[in-house]
């Protein structure tokens, strides 16, 4: 669920990048490593296509605002935004929720009918003009509304979030190259910082098995930590 935009838009805006391209990049990287990672939650059965497919049109369509987003609201605003984002993530480590139980219940009664898909939409075109925006995937703000609005449980929502980025990032992407805001030669960057994320991807995978709950939990707090120090002193430098 954690997005890894909140660590790479935070490392090209240090490597002396400007706002547009860290947020193209980061989006890049998002689409090659979410086809990935939603193929291997297909393959476990954890991903819904038939749900999927409704959020993922939403992201499809919210996130085509991404380019008109950039080009109007000053990027000091949206750095400002993308730092809040990155607290509330980091927030959402340290307070464990105390209905998981009563989440799961309410998750067993969800069905995909007329309200359900509007709903799924409308979450997903909600997110894609928000998260894609900010460079991030979107999946702990989606995750939330999907939990309030349908009673999906983490275990149902984490994989939609990551199907609904393959949709949202692509768009994002055709957005701001036709906005002029993501250029050629930052389309080979981020495309390549998309294969290592690939690779991390896999490695990830066998390695999460290995790495105790507790360890993999401090480890991201310190990413998201570092995210929001670096993100802060661009904002006031």
């Amino acid at each position: 669920m954690a997005s890894g935009g909140m660590v790479i838009v935070p490392a090209m805006l240090l490597s002396g990048y400007g706002y547009d391209s860290a947020v193209g990049i980061s989006i890049l990287q998002m689409a090659c490593s979410s086809v990935v990672g939603s193929v291997a939650n297909f393959k476990k059965g954890l991903l819904d296509l038939h749900v999927g497919f409704w959020v993922g049109l939403g992201g499809l369509f919210g996130a085509g605002f991404s380019g008109v987003i950039l080009t109007h609201i000053p990027h000091k605003i949206l750095l400002g935004l993308f730092i809040l984002m990155t607290f509330y993530s980091l927030l959402r480590f340290f307070l464990k929720s105390k209905k998981s139980k009563e989440a799961d219940k309410r998750a067993r009664g969800f069905v995909l009918n007329l309200k359900s898909k509007c709903i799924l939409v409308a979450i997903g075109a909600l997110t894609g003009i928000f998260a894609i925006s900010l460079g991030i995937g979107g999946g702990v703000l989606m995750v939330s509304l999907l939990s309030h609005y349908l009673g999906l449980s983490p275990k149902q929502s984490v994989p939609l979030s990551l199907f609904f980025v393959v949709f949202s990032s692509i768009s994002g992407v055709a957005s701001l190259y036709q906005s002029h805001i993501l250029e050629w030669q930052y389309l080979q960057w981020g495309l390549l910082v998309g294969v290592g994320s690939v690779l991390g991807v896999l490695v990830g995978v066998k390695l999460v098995t290995r790495v105790s709950a507790q360890l993999h939990r401090y480890l991201l707090i310190s990413a998201y930590a570092l995210s929001l120090v670096i993100s802060t002193y661009k904002l006031l430098a």
